[in-house]
């Protein structure tokens, strides 16, 4: 365990000489000595930020996109075993896939920066007081959004037969400390997620000066606290209504908020001269054209199809991955622009002519400096996901139909005003406005909010998790490998949650427990 909780002794840090949004690349600075002024802290606290990106840059796709009925490899049949297990729910999932793996690195070692500043900013001189409480708040953020990704992939039932979370680190540990954590429950992992959250909205700004545009604010906290609700009253906690109470409580204050509004155009949202727009409420902050593309994003090049040249992508490598499914792309309205804006069915060979039935996302399209090097945030919290999740929460606690109603519509009202493809004709009820009597179930009526999240959202990495806590994952996943024509497989409910990876269970063999349905050591 020592390669995964172990705080380095050379922090990866941040300067700050321009703006919080001009990520410069990490240099390494002694540990020694450091932490001591609000300079530092600031520092260790943009450390934290910045290594996000390792954690986006990759896994979290793979995980919540590609593991769904949204997307799938678009050279499938030359995948090795760790994309294949992922995708086509293998069994067994083996613990040394690569991809949980990366999962749990990476999000432990940006805990660990976030310890960092918790445990010291106390001890640093600080010439502004009110910054203490920020920094340490926007350290708790971020690790309560971390915690919340690794409970979500990895946290359920084990083979004892509870209910189990990660492995606790809410402090800097020793080596020999390290090598004695086990998982704790669930709940408790979950306990300090809401309590990070809750200091963090009491103690982070509204907003910020244009300088630290991009810094988390009291509203992202806001946002993901009612997320973590309205996931915790879904499975596999299953908290029901009470949750849901609380979720709808926490939302309703985002939406309540003067300082977000929906962007009039879908497309703007992901434009990358448009970033952090009054629509979002936390970005993942990329900036290409660092040295070695350090702060780049990598996404347009990632799900460019691979045997494409310049046709989808000018500048860098395409791999072909996150393709969407046909399902996804019958799934859309004809007409509806979110599709335009976020995916392609195909692409015209510039040597052949012929149109490649080859489908890829086009929501983060940029042009590379060089490499996989583009300027895309990663857009983790937006009004959007909010609105609907109110108006989910509304529909399972029986509260105001009207509300969830006017919400779910405007998301539409947004699309259907947006412009689309140019070679189609939108049809005169395209996305119109539901009324009560279309939606007169409770089941009709969150089925409809569940299609819209997957159109609205659709390559965000909502949709696996989507699936699992509301319960749909085993129907919506057996009817789409089906459709597509893949192997019929047997469904366990083991495949809603992925395995320890095999570094983490053979650092302590016998006190890390595995998941249900795979081996433990």
């Amino acid at each position: 365990m020592k390669n995964i909780f172990l705080f380095l002794l050379t922090v990866m840090l941040l300067s700050c000489n321009n703006s919080f949004i001009d990520l410069n690349p990490p240099s390494n600075l002694n540990y020694d000595g450091f932490y001591k002024t609000q300079t530092d802290m600031n520092q260790a606290v943009l450390s934290a930020y910045g290594n996000l990106r390792s954690v986006y840059n990759g896994t979290f796709i793979t995980l919540g996109e590609i593991r769904s009925d949204n997307t799938t490899f678009s050279w499938l049949a030359g995948n090795p075993a760790n994309e294949k297990g992922i995708d086509e729910f293998a069994s067994p999932l083996l613990p040394e896939n690569s991809y949980p793996t990366d999962c749990w690195n990476n999000c432990y070692n940006v805990i660990m920066r976030t310890n960092i500043v918790i445990g010291r900013v106390d001890q640093a001189a600080f010439t502004k007081e009110e910054l203490k409480n920020q920094y340490q708040a926007e350290a708790k953020f971020i690790r309560a959004l971390m915690y919340f990704w690794l409970n979500r992939t990895f946290g359920g039932e084990a083979i004892d037969g509870k209910l189990l979370g990660v492995i606790k680190v809410d402090k800097e540990i020793s080596n020999t400390e390290a090598y004695e954590l086990t998982r704790a429950s669930l709940q408790d992992i979950y306990d300090l997620i809401i309590n990070d959250l809750k200091f963090a909205e009491q103690n982070l700004p509204d907003t910020y000066a244009s300088a630290d545009k991009g810094r988390v604010t009291k509203g992202g906290a806001k946002a993901l606290l009612g997320k973590v609700y309205m996931t915790m009253a879904g499975y596999p906690l299953n908290k029901g209504a009470e949750y849901y109470n609380l979720a709808s409580q926490k939302l309703l204050e985002v939406i309540n908020n003067p300082s977000y509004s929906l962007v009039p155009n879908y497309k703007d949202l992901f434009d990358v001269t448009k970033k952090n727009s009054t629509e979002s409420l936390f970005e993942v902050q990329y900036k290409k054209g660092s040295p070695n593309g350090a702060t780049g994003s990598p996404w347009n090049n990632n799900f460019a199809p691979r045997f494409s040249d310049k046709e989808v992508v000018l500048i860098g490598d395409k791999s072909g991955s996150n393709a969407p499914t046909a399902d996804i792309s019958n799934s859309y309205e004809t007409g509806d622009a979110r599709k335009y804006v976020s995916m392609r069915d195909g692409w015209k060979n510039a040597k052949t002519g012929a149109l490649e039935n080859d489908k890829y996302v086009t929501k983060y399209y940029d042009i590379a400096t060089s490499g996989s090097d583009n300027g895309n945030n990663w857009i983790e919290l937006r009004l959007a996901d909010v609105y609907l999740l109110y108006a989910e929460a509304l529909v399972r606690t029986n509260g105001d139909k009207g509300s969830a109603l006017n919400y779910l519509n405007k998301i539409r009202q947004r699309a259907r005003n947006t412009p689309g493809d140019p070679n189609i004709q939108k049809p005169a009820n395209l996305l119109k406005d539901f009324i009560l009597s279309d939606l007169s179930t409770d089941q009709a009526f969150l089925l409809a909010i569940e299609k819209e999240r997957r159109s609205e959202l659709a390559f965000e990495s909502h949709r696996w998790f989507d699936l699992v806590r509301t319960g749909r994952a085993k129907d919506v996943m057996i009817a789409e490998q089906a459709s597509d024509g893949y192997t019929p497989f047997v469904w366990s409910n083991d495949m809603l949650v992925y395995p320890i990876p095999m570094t983490v269970m053979q650092s302590n063999p016998g006190k890390i427990i595995q998941n249900k349905g795979y081996t433990q050591l």
